[in-house]
């Protein structure tokens, strides 16, 4: 219940930041209720996440505090990356995966060891569950870029190719670049600088990924960082099939259109 509401204050915030009008299909809470009611529920359910940790016993109370603040503290630093790269031209492959690692990877890699120091497990295993989370949270928001542009606007639950309206800096757009001839990169520049929702803007863009083959690179990206997570299942010292969970999770995630 921490981690549920810590995550649903970090997107009533976010979705503010990024001026969302739909979340899980869904109208935003500021798009219903106002900026300065969303600002104070998402502030309301931060403190309810930490009251959340005050049953446990004190050693373990320390325990999952510290790493839950440093994981909120590393949230925040990762959405402000985010907010960074939307008028930063050049945002590295490296600079999008630290972004992302640190918005989405650690938060469920937290969910992930907080569970293995209240089931009292061995160092090694709460550390390889984190790195399990860790890096199927970074194969979760590949896959989450993949579908803003190219998923079942039946199953999407928010706005289509929001972050090409928003000019964010996610991997297709940054594989584009690397792939794009001079022509290509000169007009994705065009339509990333454009502060328009011209539909036009989304077409032309979409239309540059697919002839770029992004789509496809993507794809293969999503499978290595989640079987690079599974590698780190495996290493956890507990029979295979107390495993089978976590890994209907990984393809749940992974597998979703929307």
């Amino acid at each position: 219940l921490a981690i549920e509401f810590f995550h649903n204050f970090s997107l009533m915030h976010d979705d503010i930041m990024d001026n969302a009008s739909l979340r899980r299909s869904k109208p935003t809470v500021h798009e219903k209720f106002g900026i300065n009611t969303a600002i104070l529920s998402g502030d309301a359910m931060l403190i309810k996440a930490y009251q959340f940790l005050e049953d446990l016993e004190p050693e373990l109370f320390k325990k999952t505090t510290q790493l839950f603040s440093k994981t909120a503290l590393e949230v925040c630093e990762g959405q402000q990356y985010d907010v960074n790269y939307e008028t930063k031209v050049n945002v590295s492959y490296e600079d999008y995966i630290k972004m992302i690692s640190l918005k989405t990877g650690v938060l469920l890699g937290t969910a992930l060891k907080l569970g293995a120091l209240v089931g009292e497990a061995s160092e090694e295993d709460s550390d390889a569950l984190y790195q399990y989370g860790l890096n199927l949270g970074i194969a979760y928001q590949l896959k989450d870029d993949y579908l803003d542009v190219f998923g079942s606007l039946e199953h999407l639950g928010k706005k289509h190719a929001g972050d090409i309206f928003e000019n964010k800096k996610t991997i297709l757009y940054i594989s584009a670049l690397e792939a794009a001839n001079e022509e290509e990169k000169e007009e994705l520049l065009y339509w990333y600088s454009s502060n328009t929702d011209n539909v036009d803007k989304i077409y032309a863009v979409e239309n540059l990924f697919r002839k770029l083959n992004v789509n496809r690179k993507l794809s293969m990206l999503i499978r290595e960082y989640t079987n690079k997570a599974h590698s780190f299942l495996d290493q956890i010292d507990v029979p295979e099939e107390r495993k089978s969970h976590l890994r209907e999770l990984s393809e749940f995630l992974i597998d979703r259109q929307g």
